[in-house]
């Protein structure tokens, strides 16, 4: 029974996160990105990873066979709008963060009941579409850019509508 329970939050996370993110600017590795520069060493300020990027990314997943078409064609657009529209969500979970709500259930030091559900809502504008693909035989790949500017021009509407929410 135990086990039973793991394999399904396993799927439930599996499903959850089907969007991969890369954070690594064109051209620059990881662990490159894990290194500051020498001048910012020195700095006792430090400066977030997010904030010396130029951009960020997403890249959103969508399976071919399971869209509401007959005709191969449309399931095909249909695959890559919803890839689209997954890097976009992904996009919007690093401008805005995410919303998680988790219950966990136990009775005699058991787990009965683990459940979790995320949400995110944003605005996300100026997006680049870097690449559509299809990958595999079934499933398309849509990676999406958003330049760094942009991200702070968000977050700082954002922010101000949260104020301008609570006076």
């Amino acid at each position: 029974m135990r086990n039973m329970v793991r394999l399904a939050a396993m799927g439930l996370v599996v499903m959850v996160s089907g969007c991969s993110v890369t954070m690594t600017p064109p051209g620059q590795n990881a662990a490159a990105l894990m290194q500051p520069p020498v001048e910012t060493r020195i700095e006792t300020k430090v400066v977030p990873v997010v904030e010396r990027r130029s951009a960020i990314r997403s890249t959103g997943y969508a399976v071919i066979s399971v869209q509401p078409s007959d005709v191969d064609a449309q399931q095909r657009l249909l695959a890559i709008r919803a890839s689209k529209l997954d890097a976009y969500r992904g996009l919007t979970e690093q401008v805005y963060g995410q919303y998680l709500d988790a219950t966990t259930t136990v009775a005699d030091m058991a787990v009965l009941s683990d459940t979790f559900r995320t949400q995110v809502e944003g605005v996300i504008y100026g997006a680049k579409v870097v690449s559509i693909a299809p990958v595999g035989e079934d499933t398309y790949e849509t990676t999406m850019s958003l330049d760094q500017t942009v991200v702070d021009d968000l977050r700082a509407l954002y922010l101000a509508s949260l104020a301008s929410n609570r006076s």
